[in-house]
């Protein structure tokens, strides 16, 4: 089966021709024209996204505020761009940043500037909401990226709400495709390194980042070759660590390998780049603040994404980051902390399939930590099936914790799960991984399983999900039971 077709476009003309056209020869009344050329068109497959819904003669593409918002954005923005030169005078004579502003615009147009974007980032910032569309399809991408590029110092406040504005417009793969087209992603870092201690501009502009960089391969290399990994570190790195949210995000989706499009991602070697320049070290160290510090969930998460090989994962223990995980993961017990515990269990997950980081969760007392974690939130599948996963690792060839992990508690976690979760096919997958890695070569561990009634419990779950059939059938097999393929 081939891809699917594209929807046919429409330009905003050729609709309100259509509209016209049902009102003048058929003699229909000007909203049964409207909702007619809505109907006939959607029923032929066009696209309409985008397209302002206007009556000729009744309304027209400018009487729709976000239009009226974004020619008041071009407005201004052709008027900063006239001023830049100037601006670049008073730049090299004076310095100060409020000579600058005098000498460009008066207040009162940046107040309105300031209006302006937020009405736009208000319009399209709403969740399926069809004006980020329309932006799109008249010229919205372009005005505001335009404008990030003419509000250099002493625009802060302007500069704000335009990068909010634009992470908001960037939703799709055509969007992006103009922001890049745009010179997007060098403008956009250089704003980040020239206010590379300045919270809020940092804070939007990482969004931006954020957004543009999401399942596309092509704007992550882009922001690689502006070198935003030595911007990062850099960041990270100072003093005074700015608190910033956008920026643990920005660094995770650059790592991760979300575009379809592509067969084979770089997001490995951009991980590798990142470890090498020395990241992985101001990560473990905001995840070393514990779980009081808001931006450890973030730092976490974006560890599991820089952890992409051996080497790698050693290298975050050696920083003690294990050690650290360690303890958020018992004080996220202490704490009722969920979304602590599944960001460190996540990241302690990939951080053990390092042979040489087992022993070091293992004496660190991980096992008791984690299946505590196990019984603090018994009634969260997705915390247990993350438990699980991260036993079911530590276990792999090593009879020696999967000893230790019996004695833990694991056997009875799976049990318990297991009968108390009959329904969630992902936990009764990941219990039956993980009895198969604690039975493969622990005879002992077999008759502790089997004496509490788990094959019937396997069975159970391997007829309920399709998903668990080839795990139940292993954890069958390896526990001893006759016919386990049936």
């Amino acid at each position: 089966m081939g891809p699917p077709k594209a929807a046919r476009a429409i330009s905003q003309e050729a609709f309100e021709s259509l509209v016209n056209e049902n009102m003048e020869d058929l003699g229909m009344e000007p909203d049964e024209a409207l909702e007619d050329a809505i109907q006939t068109l959607t029923l032929q497959g066009v696209d309409l996204s985008g397209i302002v819904k206007c009556i000729p003669g009744v309304t027209s593409l400018q009487d729709n505020p976000l239009i009226q918002s974004l020619d008041g954005l071009r407005s201004i923005a052709s008027r900063l761009a006239a001023c830049k030169p100037q601006l670049e005078d008073v730049k090299s004579a004076t310095g100060p940043s409020v000579a600058k502003i005098n000498v460009v615009r008066p207040e009162e147009d940046l107040d309105e500037l300031v209006l302006l974007l937020e009405n736009l980032y208000a319009a399209c910032s709403t969740e399926a909401s069809e004006n980020s569309a329309i932006a799109l399809k008249n010229g919205g991408i372009e005005v505001v990226t335009a404008l990030c590029s003419v509000l250099s110092e002493g625009f802060e406040r302007p500069l704000v709400s335009a990068l909010k504005t634009l992470a908001a417009l960037l939703h799709d793969l055509q969007s992006a495709e103009t922001f890049r087209q745009s010179d997007g992603p060098k403008i956009v870092a250089a704003i980040l390194n020239t206010y590379n201690q300045n919270e809020n501009v940092l804070e939007s502009g990482f969004a931006v980042v954020t957004a543009a960089a999401t399942g596309n391969e092509i704007l992550k290399e882009s922001f690689m070759e502006l070198k935003i990994d030595e911007l990062f570190l850099r960041i990270m790195t100072q003093e005074t660590k700015p608190n910033i949210q956008s920026l643990y995000d920005a660094l995770r989706v650059l790592l991760t390998p979300d575009d379809n499009r592509v067969l084979a991602s770089q997001v490995f070697g951009y991980a590798r780049r990142f470890a090498k320049i020395g990241l992985a070290q101001p990560l473990v160290e905001v995840i070393h603040e514990g779980i009081s510090s808001p931006q450890m969930v973030s730092a976490s998460i974006a560890l599991k994404a820089l952890a992409v090989n051996d080497e790698i994962c050693k290298s975050i223990a050696e920083y003690d980051g294990i050690n650290a995980i360690l303890e958020c993961i018992d004080n996220a017990s202490k704490q009722n902390n969920k979304a602590a515990a599944k960001a460190c269990c996540s990241v302690l997950s990939k951080l053990a399939g390092s042979d040489a980081n087992k022993s070091t969760i293992v004496q660190g007392g991980g096992l008791d930590k984690l299946l505590k974690l196990a019984s603090t939130f018994s009634d969260d599948p997705s915390i247990l099936q993350e438990v699980m996963s991260i036993v079911c690792v530590l276990s792999l060839r090593a009879p020696d914790n999967a000893a230790l992990a019996m004695e833990a508690g694991a056997g009875d976690l799976a049990i318990q799960a297991m009968n108390l979760f009959p329904g969630a096919s992902q936990l009764q997958r990941q219990a039956c991984f993980m009895i198969r890695n604690l039975v493969v070569r622990n005879p002992e561990n077999r008759t502790i399983f089997l004496n509490n009634g788990i094959e019937m419990i396997i069975r159970k779950a391997k007829e309920s999900h399709a998903s668990c059939k080839d795990a139940a059938v292993d954890a069958l097999r390896d526990l001893g039971v006759d016919n386990y393929n049936t």
